[in-house]
């Protein structure tokens, strides 16, 4: 099913309890909602295994955003079913585990749009996304409150049996937008013509040749397109230094 499933639009939700977010992602995913289409983010998750795999990182993130971790392993019942899960520190929110392609877009600034909102929080990303703001804002002070954001992408044709579904379980101040989160390549990147305009943007024709290369060395290992996102775009932040217009290009010098 996940080879014909077609995401159009992000139904969106916050939740107060974890348990609440446990069921809807359960719930989701029986329905046929594909994992790497499901994005969580929260501030207070409850470990259920030790974690293992751990990098520390001390890159900044659009001069406001890092990443403090990205984690071998994953923890909590249900994150147990999502990619790219990773702990970031987000301006007015602090420290958050997120997982799923939004924690891509954090990581790598996907979204062209982003490069204006360094420093100021998930209200300017999700607005930058296409949400709108007051939406955004309601979902960062509830996120700074200790709730959790849960974000699906749907058939256009199904996104009010989704919403409906995350209203059941749960979910509150419910949002559907017509939008879904950036991805840099269609799979495998085979040259630059292939990433995502929003992701090339940020990118020297250097960097992006670097980003390719990366992002299809762990591709074929772990046929995990977020995990070769992040991937990449951490080699990107180890090599290469940001310019003032957001554009990684500068390559640093190494001893």
């Amino acid at each position: 099913m996940a080879d014909n499933y077609k995401a159009e639009r992000t139904v969106s939700a916050v939740f107060k309890e974890q348990d609440q977010v446990d069921a809807a992602i359960r719930r989701l995913v029986n329905r046929g909602v594909p994992s790497d289409h499901i994005s969580v983010m929260g501030k207070n998750f409850q470990s259920q295994t030790r974690i293992t795999g751990f990098i520390s990182k001390k890159d900044v993130i659009l001069g406001g955003l890092r990443t403090g971790a990205i984690f071998g392993s994953l923890f909590g019942s249900f994150l147990s079913l999502l990619t790219g899960v990773g702990v970031l520190l987000i301006p007015f929110v602090g420290p958050v585990v997120s997982a799923g392609p939004l924690s891509a877009v954090l990581l790598g600034a996907a979204s062209g749009a982003l490069a204006g909102s360094a420093g100021a929080g998930l209200v300017s990303v999700l607005a930058a996304l296409g949400m709108p703001e007051e939406k955004a804002a309601i979902y960062q002070t509830r996120l700074q409150a200790g709730e959790f954001l849960v974000m699906v992408e749907v058939p256009a044709g199904k996104s009010g049996e989704y919403q409906l579904l995350m209203q059941s379980a749960g979910g509150e101040e419910i949002h559907t937008s017509d939008m879904t989160l950036p991805r840099p390549c269609p799979g495998k990147c085979n040259d630059p013509s292939d990433l995502s305009p929003e992701v090339r943007s940020h990118l020297s024709e250097d960097a992006q040749k670097t980003f390719i290369e990366r992002y299809n060395s762990v591709y074929d290992e772990s046929q995990d397109p977020l995990q070769a996102e992040q991937a990449a775009w951490q080699t990107i932040h180890q090599q290469y230094e940001e310019d003032e217009n957001g554009v990684w290009s500068k390559q640093k010098v190494t001893a």
